[in-house]
């Protein structure tokens, strides 16, 4: 567990709609969004909250949604290779889910611990931070490395794939998993830029690593041009490229110095007490992560013996949800960074003042993302399926689920907040206690016991979304996160 601080000395409250000093009162939001796009060097920890959050958010969202471009890109053009293809992508980015939680947990470490030393004024010990969370992350790429080049088609196997699949999809599961410190890298490099407060550089690297996913891609998978034709392994080289180059910009950009951070050969070398406090972020942030995905697993078991329709129709409306509240997670993570340097600071009335204010932001947006589903969910869902009980589920879906937007605004802040703070274990455990213990059993007892079917496994969800927030709100003015030393 982190250790506790003494109470920081008060400081007066400030109004979110402070102007920052030197700067001209009532700047215009064409000019912040201008800002928060083009980037540069901003202070966090003074002047208006809500150009701050705007500053940190609005690159954060885009870089959610170049994130996610990866994986659809893919599918895209594997998809004219047959099912075995797709299979074998689906497949293996299951087994990528430990990468990505790996990567998460590294991320959180990263954002928190630099963003705390940005904050204090110390950009060295900063910037010894991220290059011991870059080491951290590279060493780690390892055995998740070796793994992948001599157990692939085992671990296909493993996930019950079939030997056409195998066949198919081996080399693809081989290189993605060895290129693994792509993945990791990329986690890492873009946490140390967003705690920095420099998100738009982060914004840039997934720019770049996704257009070339997108023009390698085709030309790897069908043989374009020069480009040998090397089917669904094509997808893995591209994305690896694409990844690998992103990496190798931000790479640069720290080596530079862009965004605070100046990376030296120094930083590299093991420090045992740096490294003690990263190893602790990150287990309790991949565990964080590791708990809620492994609930959606439970929830797909739940939920899976009623049918391929129920399941299809659920798979569409989560996967349409868990894309409209991407501008969400970016507020949290806005809301992490106002955190972490507003602590490092000493001014937690500020951290918890952005809080506030970024939670009442993403209730406004998911309030309205939430009533768009509850008027247009047919049409919505329909543009994924034609097939009319798919089409009644998936509806089902987005309907109940938006029922507990209001709360997800709170909610996904909340969690960001307490990672920001370097207190990761308050979210870990509210995740276990409101998905592990709550939802899952919630969620058969309403399908099966009470003979709701999927109806059942929709209000479980909206339920223990809906329980967490509120259950988050109650810790976080507790305010021990205030007091946290990372």
């Amino acid at each position: 567990m982190p250790r506790e601080a003494s109470p920081s000395v008060p400081t007066p409250r400030l109004r979110a709609d402070a102007p920052s000093p030197g700067a001209p009162r009532g700047a215009g939001l064409w000019s912040t969004l201008r800002d928060a796009v083009r980037g540069g060097e901003h202070d966090f920890t003074s002047g208006s909250i809500d150009r701050a959050i705007v500053l940190l958010a609005i690159p954060m969202v885009m870089e959610m949604l170049m994130e996610s471009l990866f994986a659809v890109v893919d599918v895209f053009w594997v998809s004219r290779l047959g099912a075995d293809a797709v299979a074998a992508v689906g497949l293996t980015e299951s087994l990528l889910a430990v990468v990505y939680a790996v990567g998460m947990g590294l991320s959180v470490a990263a954002s928190a611990t630099v963003a705390r030393r940005i904050g204090e004024g110390r950009p060295e010990e900063a910037a010894a931070m991220a290059g011991q969370v870059i080491a951290l992350g590279a060493l780690v790429s390892l055995p998740i490395s070796a793994a992948g080049a001599l157990l692939a088609p085992r671990l296909l196997a493993a996930m019950g794939a079939t030997e056409r699949v195998i066949a198919t999809g081996a080399p693809f599961a081989a290189i993605m998993l060895l290129g693994n410190a792509t993945i990791l890298l990329l986690f890492v490099i873009n946490a140390v830029f967003r705690g920095a407060g420099n998100a738009a550089l982060s914004m840039r690297v997934l720019w770049l690593s996704n257009a070339l996913n997108m023009a390698l891609g085709p030309c790897f998978i069908f043989g374009l041009g020069p480009f040998p034709e090397l089917g669904v392994a094509g997808a893995a080289v591209a994305t690896t490229l694409g990844r690998g180059t992103g990496a190798a910009l931000g790479l640069a950009l720290l080596v530079r110095g862009g965004g605070r951070v100046k990376l030296r050969a120094r930083h590299l070398v093991p420090d045992p007490r740096a490294l003690a406090t990263l190893l602790r972020l990150w287990a309790s942030g991949a565990l964080q992560a590791i708990i809620g995905t492994a609930s959606w697993i439970g929830m797909v078991r739940i939920i899976a013996p009623f049918g391929s329709a129920a399941l299809a129709g659920y798979t569409i409306g989560m996967r349409i949800i868990a894309f409209a509240i991407l501008p969400a997670w970016g507020l949290g993570n806005a809301a992490a960074t106002m955190v972490g340097q507003n602590l490092g600071a000493g001014r937690p009335e500020r951290a918890e003042a952005a809080v506030y204010r970024a939670g009442l932001w993403n209730t406004v947006v998911l309030g309205v993302v939430g009533a768009v589903f509850l008027v247009a969910a047919g049409p919505i869902v329909g543009a994924f399926t034609g097939d009319a009980e798919v089409l009644g589920f998936g509806t089902q879906t987005l309907r109940v689920v938006a029922c507990g937007f209001l709360f997800y605004g709170f909610g996904i802040v909340f969690t960001q907040a307490f990672n920001g703070a370097g207190d990761t274990w308050t979210p870990t455990m509210l995740n276990f206690a409101c998905f592990w213990l709550w939802e899952i059993p919630l969620g058969w007892a309403l399908a099966r016991a009470l003979g709701l079917g999927p109806l059942g496994v929709f209000i479980a969800i909206a339920v223990a979304f809906s329980t967490c927030a509120l259950a988050g709100g109650l810790l976080f003015r507790r305010g021990a996160w205030k007091r946290r030393l990372v």
